[in-house]
């Protein structure tokens, strides 16, 4: 299997830097780099009306799109369980 290339989108750093504990941030990133070798990870879930799919981090939400043409996952939104899926996706 191939390795994907991770991409971050500019809101989802400023989500991820938003986090106050450190601790939690680095379990986040190290969750997001495991991506680039599975791109769904048991535990993985399809968004339901939408081409993307979720992971948990502890009460955080990891939203994110594959494009398997191109071997690319795009992170999109990263939040809290209460309020990641608000608004649009």
């Amino acid at each position: 299997m191939e390795k994907y290339k991770v991409s971050i989108k500019r809101s989802a750093v400023k989500e991820i830097e938003a986090i106050p504990q450190k601790k939690e941030r680095q379990r986040i990133i190290r969750r997001i780099g495991q991506l680039a070798n599975n791109p769904r990870p048991p535990g993985s879930k399809k968004l339901s009306g939408n081409d993307k799919y979720r992971i948990r981090q502890g009460s955080i939400r990891i939203v994110y799109s594959i494009q398997d043409t191109e071997l690319i996952v795009v992170v999109v939104k990263v939040g809290h369980r209460k309020d990641v899926y608000r608004g649009a996706l």
